[in-house]
C-alpha cells in the first residue's frame, strides 16, 4: 500500500518491460475502486479512452518511449471505504507509428442517431 493524504498529488509511471526496443506505451483507462476485486460497482473515472474524466489527472512527459507517467490528485470514496485501488489499462503500440492508439491520444465517441 501506499498511503496518501487527501487532494495530495499521487504521481504514477508505467513502464514497458520488452527486449524489443521499438514499443511504445500509452495510458488508456483508468478507474478506482473501493474494492481490489470489484471495478464495475462502484468506480470513479480518471481517464477513459485516453480523455482525461477528472480534472486533476494530466499525462507528464516520459523519459523514454516505453514509459508513461500520469497524475492525480489522491481522493477518497465516502468515509466507509478506507482504501482506493487502481486499475489501469494500457496500450502498446510500434514507436513513431503516427496511425496507432498510442499517438491518437484522446479519442472520444459521439453516438450517432439510428436515422442517419
Amino acid at each position: 500500500p501506499y498511503y496518501v493524504d487527501m487532494n495530495q498529488n499521487l504521481f504514477l509511471q508505467a513502464s514497458l518491460h520488452s527486449s524489443d526496443q521499438d514499443l511504445t506505451v500509452f495510458v488508456d483507462t483508468c478507474v478506482a475502486s473501493p474494492n481490489s476485486s470489484d471495478f464495475r460497482t462502484l468506480v470513479y473515472e480518471l481517464t477513459k479512452s485516453g480523455c482525461a474524466s477528472d480534472s486533476t489527472y494530466a499525462l507528464f512527459p516520459p523519459p523514454r518511449s516505453d514509459v508513461a507517467r500520469f497524475g492525480f490528485n489522491a481522493f477518497s470514496f465516502v468515509n466507509r471505504f478506507p482504501s482506493v485501488f487502481l486499475q489501469c489499462e494500457l496500450v502498446v503500440c510500434r514507436y513513431q507509428d503516427y496511425s496507432s492508439r498510442c499517438y491518437r491520444g484522446c479519442v472520444s465517441r459521439f453516438k450517432r442517431n439510428a436515422d442517419s
